[in-house]
């Protein structure tokens, strides 16, 4: 069974979170080839100053691609897992803007979702981007859909 390893770095403000990347790492960090989510202090800190920061009621989120291993033991090529990555409707939320959830009037209840946090989201929504890290999306704070505790539970849908 997969597992998603989550990370919370000491000493970034907030208390972020990342997931964890399965990929070996590559040797040169300005490479334009996907590299790994950093798991140290340091990279992680890199990490997150290279992703752009979200405004408004708008949040950075990284989608959930799982294990480049299946359960049988084959391995995935990287177009394969590039494309899951595109069309999951998984998420983990990497950081929400200042005025997130905000609106009492549209979420009387307070936020959907915090920092950190699985959510599930529509296939199209919010605007996709790649880094060296893969891809990325930012979206509204009302197009999240649920929040969910193990991506592994919700399936992929070609």
């Amino acid at each position: 069974m997969a597992t998603t390893k989550i990370i919370k770095p000491e000493g970034l403000s907030g208390g972020r979170t990342i997931i964890t990347d399965t990929q070996a790492p590559l040797s040169n960090p300005h490479s334009n080839a996907r590299q790994p989510v950093p798991t140290t202090p340091e990279g992680v800190k890199d990490y997150i100053e290279i992703l752009p920061k979200p405004v408004g009621y708008r949040m950075l989120v990284r989608p959930w691609s799982g294990e480049k291993k299946t359960k049988g033991g084959i391995l995935l090529s990287d177009t394969t897992h590039e494309m899951i990555e595109m069309t999951t409707v998984v998420g983990l939320v990497i950081m929400m803007g200042d005025l997130c959830y905000k609106d009492k009037t549209k979420f009387p209840n307070g936020p959907w979702c915090k920092e950190g946090q699985f959510v599930i989201y529509g296939r199209y929504s919010g605007a996709r981007f790649k880094t060296r890290y893969g891809e990325h999306r930012i979206l509204n704070d009302d197009e999240v859909m649920a929040t969910i505790k193990q991506p592994e539970d919700v399936l992929h849908l070609y």
